[in-house]
């Protein structure tokens, strides 16, 4: 795995629910990633803009700014509409409601954690 192009790919990951970010983070740590937790929906943008990342997974159902308005917003500006976004939702709207925002994936809550990590190599590889 060492040196594969997966290694020095950046993760934000924007989830109000602690143990879901510290478990992602934990997970996606050990595949290689570098991983940047956000739990507050308001600081996503100032977090994109310093960090660039490869790859964000987007809660939801966030309080104040939840994910799909975040996406949208995302998808509206030209520096950050190719990022690949997956939703991550416990909602059964969830899906519809992400590919109307503007995702490139969806995942169901509770997810399989083996899911997760193909889904993410495989956008992050494209």
């Amino acid at each position: 795995m060492k040196g594969s192009q997966m290694y020095n790919k950046t993760i934000l990951i924007c989830d109000d629910d602690e143990g879901i970010l510290d478990m992602l983070e934990l997970i996606l740590e050990e595949t290689g990633y570098r991983i940047i937790p956000v739990k507050n929906s308001l600081l996503i943008y100032e977090e994109i803009e310093k960090q660039s990342p490869d790859l964000i997974l987007l809660d939801l159902w966030m309080p104040v700014l939840s994910g799909d308005q975040v996406l949208r917003t995302l998808r509206k500006n030209p520096e950050t509409n190719n990022i690949p976004v997956i939703v991550i939702s416990a909602s059964r709207e969830g899906q519809r409601i992400a590919n109307e925002a503007g995702a490139d994936d969806f995942i169901a809550k509770p997810f399989d954690l083996d899911q997760l990590v193909n889904r993410v190599q495989k956008l992050i590889a494209a």
